[in-house]
């Protein structure tokens, strides 16, 4: 019996070792790492070059409380990440995961309108559905019931606009019309709400867990940017799953060349390797904030020696072997694979994503795009059977969290052409099985 409790009673196979896209459990059994676990492995498991630079810093410390010492580490990794950084976007707070992260931004921007005599702006606008991490400060921009309701008298919730769901709606993610559409409902909130009490807008450039993938249309980001300029709003883009190169660029925004106020990033960040993240500001926000007496926020591990030294390594290892190049045409391959499988598959209704942050979602009908059953608990159920066939992938439900079914298939960044092929032959056979246990008919092979 153990004495560990998570989220739910589900049990697993121990872990025993991990190497490139493989985790093996103590029985032998191997796994192909089709999610990176939770979107973060991103360099794949048990990189020689990060564990040896973790051994480094280990001899030397591994723990600098940042109000006693300054450490080559951490300094080494804030000028990297600036470097990476849009224009403009050069000051780094390090965290140790992607909730801290969505608090460190919620809280400066915060602290950024008092220190300007604003302190009428608190309200940070997001979008239904979203995820920007469990904490209950990050819970109330977060926009999936299933989630936040147990938390609701705790909260101050926070305004919500509709996510760009094109698909859903009918409408095409090329047109710039459809981006204006979407982005537009951001200016009727703020003016709903007040444009003097509105903080920020707080959003994924392509979407993480809650809407799978999710890509927004042609004009849509751009459009944000414009809307907070109008109103003197700042932008937040939660790169937490999206930024580190999975979608074939650094940070996911730069498919729309749109440069945000602040960004927070974690996972990939730090490949699996050590809980790690961060927050870059622009250096006036930053400046700003310390002037008026400082920043009222802090975390005991943040750039923490260990942490940043597996972290630079990480992003060494990202240049180094070409990943985010190698993201951008495994993605494409992964993709047109996946949306093979929907000639076979006709329940599943939409591929979607960038790169190697790919998402395929299943219907019980194409044309109207209505849910399978919530009762046929696909969600879950299909990824029993895929980690049955030594395949893991990860999935959430689209609708509100209480129905429709997504599914992340975002493989390490690592990955070739033989690991694409492994993913989709477990992935076929565990819809097959899916399909004969549901009673759901199957087309030609993909």
């Amino acid at each position: 019996m153990s004495h560990l409790f998570y989220q739910s009673r589900l049990a697993r196979p121990e872990l025993d070792r991990a190497e490139g896209i493989y985790m093996w459990d103590t029985s032998g059994k191997r796994y192909l790492d089709g999610s990176s676990g939770a979107m973060v492995s991103n360099i794949g498991h048990s990189n020689p070059a990060v564990l040896a630079a973790m051994r480094a810093q280990m001899e030397k410390s591994t723990f600098g409380y940042r109000l006693h010492f300054q450490t080559e580490a951490s300094e080494a990794l804030a000028a990297k990440t600036a470097e990476l950084s849009p224009p403009g976007l050069s000051k780094v707070f390090f965290v140790s995961g992607g909730s801290e992260a969505v608090e460190s931004t919620i809280k400066l921007a915060r602290q950024y309108a008092l220190a300007k005599g604003e302190a009428q702006r608190f309200k940070v606008i997001s979008r239904m559905p979203s995820y920007h991490g469990a904490t209950l400060g990050a819970l109330a921009v977060t926009g999936y019931a299933p989630m936040s309701a147990p938390f609701d008298p705790m909260l101050m919730r926070m305004p919500k606009i509709p996510a760009p769901r094109a698909y859903l709606d009918g409408l095409d993610i090329d047109d710039v019309a459809t981006g204006h559409h979407y982005a537009d409902m951001l200016e009727q909130k703020i003016r709903d709400e007040g444009p003097e009490t509105v903080l920020a807008f707080i959003v994924e450039p392509v979407g993480g867990a809650s809407t799978g993938a999710l890509v927004p249309p042609a004009g849509y980001m751009s459009r944000i940017r414009e809307i907070c300029d109008r109103y003197g709003v700042l932008l937040i883009h939660d790169e937490v799953m999206s930024g580190g190169g999975r979608t074939g660029k650094f940070w996911g925004a730069e498919h729309w060349q749109v440069v945000p106020d602040i960004i927070c990033i974690s996972k990939g960040f730090g490949g699996g390797y050590v809980p790690l993240g961060a927050m870059i500001a622009r250096e006036d926000i930053v400046e700003a904030v310390l002037d008026m007496g400082g920043f009222v926020h802090g975390h005991t591990y943040a750039g923490n020696p260990l942490a940043c030294a597996a972290g630079l390594a990480v992003l060494d290892e990202v240049e180094r072997q070409g990943m985010i190049g190698n993201a951008d045409r495994m993605g494409a391959r992964l993709k047109s694979r996946l949306e093979a499988l929907m000639q076979r598959f006709p329940f599943i209704g939409d591929v979607r994503g960038k790169g190697l942050l790919l998402a395929f979602e299943l219907v019980s009908d194409r044309d109207s795009m209505a849910p399978l059953p919530k009762d046929l608990n696909a969600h879950a159920r299909l990824v029993d059977l895929a980690y049955d066939r030594g395949l893991i992938i990860y999935s959430r439900r689209t609708r509100g969290g209480l129905e429709g079914d997504h599914f992340l298939v975002c493989p390490p960044m690592i990955v070739g052409e033989d690991g694409i092929d492994e993913i989709i032959e477990g992935l076929g056979a565990a819809l097959e099985d899916f399909a004969g246990e549901a009673g759901l008919e199957t087309g030609r092979a993909a």
